[in-house]
């Protein structure tokens, strides 16, 4: 990279600390101006916060387009189109309208304090921003040429400096901004690839045969696994924070419904710049880092650091993003429901939460060392847990009793781990009777529900 290349990466770092730190949090702040800024947030601030949070795992995007093709538009995208749409027709308005301030508080309000707990500890874990901390370490790792540890401890330090004092808030001035550059990084990248090399006849060309087609080589079962992971939408923490920080109900209805009309836009920029990674790139031995490479080779001075800038951006708008879910998750569900803290500690417990959050995020991305990995991991684990009681407590008038909706969680959740487990126990690394372990933890939470769900009498939360 050139120096103007790193210039601007050094001024897109001091405007994202100066938005970040422009208003503090003061010491009495209280966990509404905390956790959802006093619920105040405008249909633009909305849509460029959703957006940017929910796109983070750009270089995961990456990594399945110059695998398997245009079936990442079916993997990666539809299904959440389909998801998000469903939450806005049914969850937003009444997410809105309840005035809450986390999933717990609702699981909580619901069923009773054993249930908000349980939730409160499996939200914390899908919320830890491991898949994006390994990505801002790669990206350092290509850009800068740094040690990957390098990349995720200076990558992450930047993310979240200004969550820690700042709050929901500073998450949110942040976000507006970088959403701007994710998308200006990669319209400035496919003009430049079409231009130089052609359209459609040059990528049909110099890709394999199955790049092109929907499925990219991939089994049926595996691609439709997605579609049921995508269901964790619906029990989404960044939706469900977005919503109750809203102004109003149909700013948060309205929001998400544009909010996927971006994405669509945006998923159209990524898996074609994808493709043309792999026709430019056939023999990249490390797939995650496809965008960063294919950049270097074909961008100029300058438009390098800001396509370096678009990458930056995504990843760390939702870095910040998660990290705080998990920290206000673990500071206003966790510490209050298991350790009874007052109102007045949620701030500090919060940004102790926000330390411990970063600190996972790590571990696991050593771990994983892949980002599709660490969304299959957690999605296949939580989504069983989580999605039944989640929904049914804001939809319908039928619910689990308390202590069935605690079962559901703890088991279903705990089945659909072992069930994910059985691979690294098998010597060909297959499930147990070849079945994906999203399904039968699902299968199971669908089954408590009805068997022991009852109509619930008129005058109980959104009865």
């Amino acid at each position: 990279m050139h120096f103007i290349d790193y210039s601007l990466i050094v001024v897109y770092l001091g405007l994202l600390l100066f938005l970040g730190f422009y208003r503090k949090l003061s010491k009495d702040s209280s966990p509404i101006e905390l956790i959802v800024g006093g619920r105040m947030l405008t249909l633009p601030a909305f849509i460029a916060s959703l957006v940017s949070t929910w796109y983070g795992g750009i270089l995961g995007v990456g990594e399945y387009s110059y695998n398997y093709g245009l079936s990442n538009w079916l993997v990666f995208g539809l299904p959440y189109y389909l998801a998000a749409f469903l939450f806005a027709l049914f969850l937003a308005r009444k997410a809105r309208q309840s005035e809450l301030l986390t999933v717990p508080e609702r699981l909580y309000q619901t069923y009773d304090n054993k249930t908000a707990t349980a939730g409160s500890i499996v939200i914390y874990l899908m919320t830890v921003p491991a898949a994006y901390v390994l990505m801002l370490g790669v990206l350092c790792q290509y850009l800068f040429g740094w040690p990957f540890w390098l990349g995720v401890l200076l990558g992450t330090l930047f993310s979240i400096v200004y969550v820690y004092l700042g709050g929901f808030n500073s998450v949110v001035r942040t976000d507006v901004f970088q959403f701007a550059l994710m998308f200006i990084g990669f319209i400035i990248l496919l003009v430049i690839l079409v231009v130089n090399f052609g359209g459609l006849d040059f990528l049909s060309s110099r890709l394999p045969e199955q790049h092109l087609t929907w499925h990219g080589g991939k089994s049926r079962l595996y691609i439709a696994t997605w579609y049921v992971i995508a269901l964790a939408t619906l029990i989404e923490p960044a939706f469900y924070q977005r919503c109750y920080a809203a102004k109003s109900a149909s700013v948060a209805r309205n929001g998400i419904l544009i909010s996927i009309l971006c994405w669509t836009v945006f998923d159209f920029l990524t898996t074609s710049c994808g493709l043309y990674a792999r026709a430019l790139l056939p023999e990249l031995a490390d797939p995650v880092s496809s965008y960063p490479v294919l950049a270097l080779k074909v961008l100029p001075a300058g438009l390098l650091g800001l396509f370096a800038l678009a990458l930056l951006a995504t990843v760390m708008s939702t870095v910040d993003s998660y990290a705080f879910l998990a920290a206000s998750t673990f500071g206003n569900d966790i510490m209050q429901r298991m350790f009874h803290i007052g109102e007045d500690a949620v701030t500090r417990w919060t940004r102790v939460g926000l330390v411990l959050s970063v600190l996972l995020a790590v571990g696991f991305a050593v771990f994983f060392r892949s980002a599709v990995d660490i969304w299959y991991a957690f999605g296949s684990i939580g989504t069983p847990a989580l999605l039944v009681p989640v929904f049914f407590s804001f939809v319908g008038n039928r619910r689990l009793p308390p202590r069935a909706a605690t079962l559901s969680i703890v088991i279903c959740g705990l089945l659909s781990l072992v069930w994910y487990i059985s691979s690294y126990l098998n010597p060909e690394g297959a499930f147990w009777f070849g079945l994906e372990p999203v399904f039968p933890g699902l299968a199971l939470s669908i089954l408590i529900f009805l068997l022991f769900s009852r109509k619930q009498p008129e005058g109980l939360p959104n009865s």
